[in-house]
């Protein structure tokens, strides 16, 4: 399934989500080469999280066999910067565009819940747990950890808490057949979370790369459990404004 559009009103235009949308643009174009080797891989190495050298589990500056092609040596910024680094840097063209798509279907309204600069500082503090809780799950993993879906983890933590029956139109494909639907957020999301935690649970010894679950896990838990704290009340009461003169129903 794959979400295309939600009822949800705008109560403010998404300046935040926009400038993190295009500072992780420009990190794939100027940093990343737009995917191209060898600059792709070295900024994986030098700039990724590396959970065994940020606890000293690995000797900073080994060797790491990222591919066969492309042996690399971390060592680009500080490594105690790594997990925000980490945060603006992608893996692929898909990889980066899947989760630009997230961020601006999601935190335009989060955004719009919470102010400008409370979205962003609530943005990097679940991405930095996401980092922590995948830090967690393979603590001394010698693999670079790079991608922001830990932190639009938590925007979509914080979506199902302030918006679980707003409607969700996905698009649906059921083999051969494609179809479209439309559900409240708490099914999308909480399928999407459970898919994450099934995911994660058989890797939790294990060192590997691919996808990482458990930063997804932690971070949708960090933005439920942080959207509380950072919620506007006035924003949250433009919005049942908003939805009552557009004749919606307020979810």
């Amino acid at each position: 399934m794959f979400p295309y559009r939600d009822d949800n009103p705008r109560v403010l235009p998404p300046v935040t989500t926009g400038a993190i949308i295009a500072l992780n643009v420009v990190a794939w174009v100027l940093i990343q080469s737009v995917g191209v080797e060898p600059a792709l891989s070295r900024s994986i190495c030098q700039l990724g999280l590396i959970p065994g050298e940020l606890l000293g589990r690995v000797p900073e500056g080994t060797a790491i066999p990222l591919s066969p092609q492309m042996p690399c040596t971390p060592g680009g910024v500080p490594t105690w910067l790594t997990p925000l680094t980490s945060m603006f840097l992608h893996g692929s063209w898909f990889h980066l565009i899947g989760n630009m798509w997230f961020l601006w279907l999601f935190g335009d309204n989060i955004e719009g819940a919470m102010g400008h600069g409370r979205f962003g500082l609530f943005y990097l503090l679940a991405g930095l747990a996401a980092a922590a809780a995948q830090i967690w799950a393979g603590p001394s993993s010698p693999l670079p950890m790079v991608g922001a879906s830990g932190a639009i983890s938590g925007v979509m933590g914080a979506y199902i808490v302030l918006f679980p029956r707003v409607k969700v139109h996905m698009i649906v494909f059921l083999g051969f057949l494609v179809t479209r639907a439309a559900v409240p957020a708490y099914l999308m999301l909480g399928y999407w979370f459970l898919l994450q935690l099934l995911g994660g649970l058989p890797g939790l010894a294990v060192q590997g790369g691919g996808v990482a679950f458990w930063a997804h896990v932690g971070g949708f838990l960090a933005g439920a459990l942080l959207v509380t704290a950072f919620k506007s009340p006035r924003l949250m009461d433009q919005r049942h404004k908003l939805m009552e003169l557009a004749g919606w129903q307020n979810p």
